[in-house]
């Protein structure tokens, strides 16, 4: 027989030994059965020295013998005891020693929340997969909201610390809460009771469902599948505050928001008072420095013009004053014109006196006098020939002028367009002519032409 395969069967009959025996029944259940999850209730516990742990697993029909060694059993986070109920790990192997058929545990948690667990695991990744965790499909909480709903119960500490925060930290918000009970068999139907009657209600902008702690059978109803698919098709943005900052249930995963606590729900859900008067405080100031820059500004730009656009007032007092400084010029120009010929007038008179010319302006009077004969003359001469060339081309144009001719007796003869009439030729009988005399003039109408 191939100790390597304990499976082959001797081809003659071979005889073996017990320890033979159990080694090759180990080897068979070890390595042709996979690791398994057992079901079961502890009792006859025993942890010897050596740190590993030893114990029957049993239902109320049969009990099979397990060992947890030292280094599998330290990670286990829960005090182990007889009588407790455990969700076992292991594979199937045989005690060699005594033939005994056992289980080598590898991993250990208690029953009920393991079966939840797993339940739980279950829908969150079936849910997952659908995309109602994904963070592009949730609503963004309202910066204000104008109306609250807690979906909560009424005589829970979660209310009252919800209520509290919003009271401190924005006095004025409208608050309405759902009751609802939060843990049982009725808990998710009621909830979802709750979600439908704030959507029909209208006017609720933003809901918070929210419950405190406790145990994972007490959040249990936080993790219905029909629940958390109400909540995550919500219209109403969703704040999910379930037990404490440790806890996490599937309506904290589909919830637009997830918050730790009640509390910390509350303070996500309004802002804080005292920040937003701040914050009004601040754009005070910067309106007010805005609004004194642009008047700052507006005063430069009005003296600005103020000083472009004069007053007729001042213009007319500008010019008063220009014509003042020029009578003052004129004034002064005219003085010191006056001084100069002054001043030349006693230089010529200590001139004359120096040189007695007394006979010089004698003579040179009389020549003036006989030149102012003499133009005198000269032009009444010129005017009289002007007069008589004036005369005489007067006449010679009167001679030719058309109206001298009239007044001899001539007279210029018009046909019905105006147009001068020079021969019979142009003329027809029953025409209208108009004929101009010296003075006057009369309408006539051809009755017969010749040539």
């Amino acid at each position: 027989m191939n100790p390597l395969n304990p499976t082959e069967i001797p081809a003659e009959r071979e005889i073996l030994s017990v320890s033979r025996l159990n080694w090759i029944s180990r080897q068979l259940l070890e390595t042709h059965l996979p690791l398994i999850w057992v079901e079961g209730e502890i009792s006859n516990l025993a942890k010897p020295s050596s740190g590993h742990w030893y114990f029957t697993l049993k239902d109320d029909k049969a009990q099979v013998r397990c060992a947890m060694f030292r280094g599998r059993n330290q990670q286990v986070r829960f005090p182990v005891q007889n009588g407790q109920q455990v969700l076992l790990r292991a594979r199937v192997s045989i005690y060699e020693g005594r033939g005994d058929y056992q289980l080598i545990a590898e991993h250990l948690e208690e029953a009920g929340l393991g079966a939840l667990q797993r339940a739980f695991e279950t829908l969150k990744n079936q849910l997952a997969s659908e995309g109602l965790f994904a963070p592009e499909r949730k609503q963004p909480l309202p910066a204000a909201p104008q109306h609250i709903g807690v979906i909560t119960s009424p005589s829970g500490a979660a209310v009252r610390d919800v209520l509290s925060v919003i009271k401190r930290r924005y006095p004025t918000q409208k608050v309405t809460v759902i009751p609802v009970p939060v843990q049982g068999v009725q808990a998710a139907p009621e909830i979802i009771r709750a979600l439908d009657l704030a959507v029909r209600a209208g006017g609720i902008d933003l809901l918070i469902i929210t419950r405190g702690g406790g145990s994972i059978e007490d959040l249990w109803a936080f993790n219905d599948e029909a629940l958390a698919r109400k909540v995550a098709a919500c219209p109403i943005a969703t704040i999910s505050a379930v037990g404490h900052e440790t806890d996490f249930t599937i309506a904290d995963f589909v919830a637009d928001v997830r918050a730790p606590t009640p509390s910390a729900a509350a303070e996500i859900a309004v802002p804080d008072i005292r920040e937003h008067l701040s914050a009004l405080k601040q754009r005070e100031l910067a309106l007010g420095k805005a609004i004194a820059g642009q008047l700052k500004q507006q005063h430069t730009r009005l003296e600005a013009l103020q000083k472009r656009l004069r007053h007729p007032g001042e213009a007319l007092r500008h010019q008063a004053q220009r014509l003042d400084q020029l009578e003052i010029r004129l004034t002064r120009s005219a003085q010191q014109r006056l001084n100069q010929a002054s001043q030349t007038l006693d230089t010529l008179k200590r001139r004359q006196q120096a040189q007695h010319p007394q006979a010089r302006l004698t003579q040179a009077s009389k020549q003036l006098q006989s030149l102012s004969h003499h133009l005198q003359h000269s032009m009444n001469t010129r005017l009289k020939n002007y007069r008589q060339q004036l005369h005489e081309k007067a006449r010679v144009l009167d001679s030719v002028s058309p109206l001298a001719t009239l007044d001899r007796g001539f007279a210029v003869v018009r046909d019905d367009r105006g147009q001068v009439v020079r021969q019979s030729g142009e003329l027809s009988p029953g025409q209208k002519l108009t004929t101009k005399l010296g003075r006057g003039e009369f309408q006539s109408e051809v009755i017969a032409t010749s040539e």
